[in-house]
């Protein structure tokens, strides 16, 4: 997919906040008139709506409706991954790749009997476009450190060490549509390129077969057979093509008249790519690789004991990353970190061991109740739930944090870079808005944290879930109750 009253509510067990309002009903603030309005937009006939306003710094609540309601919140689940993320691993926290070379060099010819490894460390940023003053030229860097190290050629392969995660990239709860596009993209053990290529098309007329006009080197290690039709202005184009797979299709329409679109799929298999990326750039040097590209997964693990280290890079630190993640909302980057805090409790890397680690952190901090799902930690999956309520805890929890400075500024403001840039434009927000979206088909999310005229901190979260219509109509519904509360509260 393609984006981004009163109720009974029975629970278990409530966290910490719920059982503050329960105690302090009486002194709720009165519900905002543009909330009446909202909830009486023609859109949001048969939808399901999730609200929280409570004190950014106390957790008091202001304003509460369906708060308990667990919903499917899109990309605003990212909050909780990257909170949990900075609170377990740290700010400064670093990914490593390392290269190496296994068996026998001669000093005097520069031969190399054996590999040359690359040993991925889960760097889901390696060597991506938004972090290229870090990085550089990675491959070049790479292959200068090899020719630096003695070696002229190669009698063997160039291997990806890819076992620092598990081989299950993707959940099984994604969508099939979902998972051939970037961003669908995979965790592996060893990402390269945010593990997205880029295919370049040229549309004619309405109903016409777009031409594909190339395909980026990252990915050319998959044929697609091409079904998409060129038809209006909207991009409704998708690639469906399995991880570790080499073929796949592109169907759905693209714009038609357009001189160059670009669609960008999600590399199939990344380690490979990288090694065989490696390899090339080392012929161009002129040192000879016998033995081809492969991976630890296809050709079997190795023993990091025998090889001898040739050089490290080192991801940009973990707050720079969650920067990005939030700011430009990478599913990617959030999955990753969801096995990184499984390796780091020393469990094995895997979608699950991750899952448990943030539940655990969640239910230690009282933020945590029995409506909510995890899924992954991107908010890709439409199976998973929370409500307005728990993210709102987890938002004062994290203002009083250690890290809270950190989270709060990966935070955007409307009008800058990012999810945010062209909603909530009016200058009441640019002033005072640091906001999270979420969008996926018939489900809208905002939350974040906000200073009213009154010079109070306040945190919120609305979840809209089954709205129809264009989503237009019902973000200008929000802004209004947004704006009315930094106003009136």
């Amino acid at each position: 997919m393609k984006s981004e009253s009163n109720i009974i509510v029975v629970i278990k067990r409530l966290p910490l906040y719920p059982i503050f309002f329960v105690f302090f009903m009486p002194m709720l603030a009165a519900q905002p008139a543009s909330f009446n309005k909202l909830l009486a937009t023609p859109s949001m006939e048969g939808a399901s709506l999730s609200f929280s306003l409570v004190d950014a710094n106390n957790g008091e609540v202001k304003f509460t409706h369906n708060e308990h309601l667990a919903l499917v919140p899109a990309s605003v689940l990212k909050l909780v991954t990257s909170a949990t993320a900075l609170e377990i691993l740290g700010g400064d926290h670093i990914f490593a790749t390392s290269l190496y070379y296994s068996g026998r060099l001669d000093k005097n010819s520069g031969m190399l009997d054996g590999d040359i490894i690359i040993s991925g460390g889960g760097d889901p940023t390696l060597g991506s476009e938004r972090f290229t003053e870090h990085y550089g030229d990675l491959l070049d860097k790479w292959a200068t450190s090899i020719k630096e190290s003695g070696i002229r050629s190669i009698n063997g392969r160039v291997v990806a060490d890819d076992g620092y995660f598990d081989y299950d990239p993707v959940p099984g709860e994604w969508l099939w549509e979902d998972i051939g596009n970037y961003y669908g993209a995979g965790v592996y053990g060893l990402s390269i390129f945010d593990n997205t290529y880029k295919i370049h098309f040229k549309t004619s007329y309405e109903g016409s077969v777009p031409v594909m006009t190339s395909i980026s080197r990252e990915g050319s290690g998959i044929e697609l057979e091409n079904r998409l039709t060129a038809k209006g202005s909207v991009d409704l184009g998708y690639i469906f093509a399995a991880p570790y797979s080499s073929s796949g299709w592109i169907s759905g329409t693209i714009p038609a008249n357009r001189t160059d679109f670009v669609l960008k799929g999600a590399i199939t298999d990344p380690p490979l790519l990288a090694a065989r990326m490696l390899e090339e750039r080392l012929e161009a040097i002129n040192i000879n690789v016998a033995n081809g590209a492969t991976t630890a997964r296809i050709s079997g693990k190795f023993d990091s004991g025998h090889y001898m280290s040739i050089n490290e890079t080192v991801s940009p630190p973990l707050k720079d990353i969650i920067y990005v993640l939030n700011r430009e909302s990478i599913n990617l980057y959030a999955e990753t970190l969801v096995k990184e805090m499984a390796k780091y409790r020393g469990l094995e890397g895997t979608r699950t061991n991750g899952i448990k680690v943030i539940e655990n952190y969640l239910a230690e901090k009282e933020i945590w109740n029995d409506n909510t799902r995890l899924i992954d930690g991107s908010g890709l999956s439409p199976q998973n739930k929370i409500s307005a309520l728990a993210l709102t805890s987890l938002l004062v929890k994290m203002k009083g944090s250690h890290s809270g400075e950190e989270f709060v500024r990966s935070l955007p403001s409307p009008g800058e870079e990012g999810t945010i840039k062209n909603i909530f434009l009016d200058q009441i927000f640019r002033d005072n808005l640091r906001i999270k979206s979420g969008s996926m088909d018939g489900v809208r999310s905002f939350a974040g944290y906000f200073t009213a005229i009154s010079g109070k901190e306040l945190a919120f979260a609305i979840i809209v879930n089954n709205f129809s219509g264009p989503s237009s109509q019902l973000i200008s519904a929000i802004e209004e109750v947004i704006k009315e509360c930094i106003l009136n509260y």
